[in-house]
């Protein structure tokens, strides 16, 4: 069976983008992709898909681990961003132990507003779309 000519368009837009995006954008995209896996391992446990949950919420993980890695910390903001980092942390291993979903929600919910003030500073800097 041929291999769908539309997914193979659709992952060259998607490298395109990512290689054609500023910091601030990446960072975005990085958050977009943190709230994205997150509500897919809400839907793992939801349907008991074990596996599933665990592979996102470890795909979650390590988006909060680059944030971390790349803190600049010379700011003493980042400080405060390491501490949020470092809870989300936190919670992400408790609901991966527990097969949580509230706990992963409260973790979509920060990940939503930290998105979302991150697109803010962006358009007061003039990156934003």
């Amino acid at each position: 069976m041929a291999a769908n000519p539309y997914a193979q368009q659709y992952a060259q837009y998607n490298t395109n983008k990512i290689m054609s995006a500023s910091p601030a954008e990446l960072t975005l995209l990085l958050y977009e992709g943190a709230i994205k896996f997150c509500n897919m391992a809400i839907m793992g446990i939801e349907h008991n898909d074990i596996q599933k949950a665990n592979n996102n919420i470890k795909r979650v993980q390590r988006i909060i681990d680059e944030f971390r890695a790349t803190l600049d910390m010379r700011y003493p903001v980042a400080e405060d961003f390491d501490r949020v980092y470092k809870y989300l942390l936190e919670r992400l291993l408790e609901a991966n132990i527990k097969k949580d979903k509230e706990i992963l929600e409260e973790v979509n919910t920060h990940l939503h507003s930290m998105r979302d003030t991150w697109k803010e500073v962006m358009k007061k800097a003039g990156n934003g779309r």
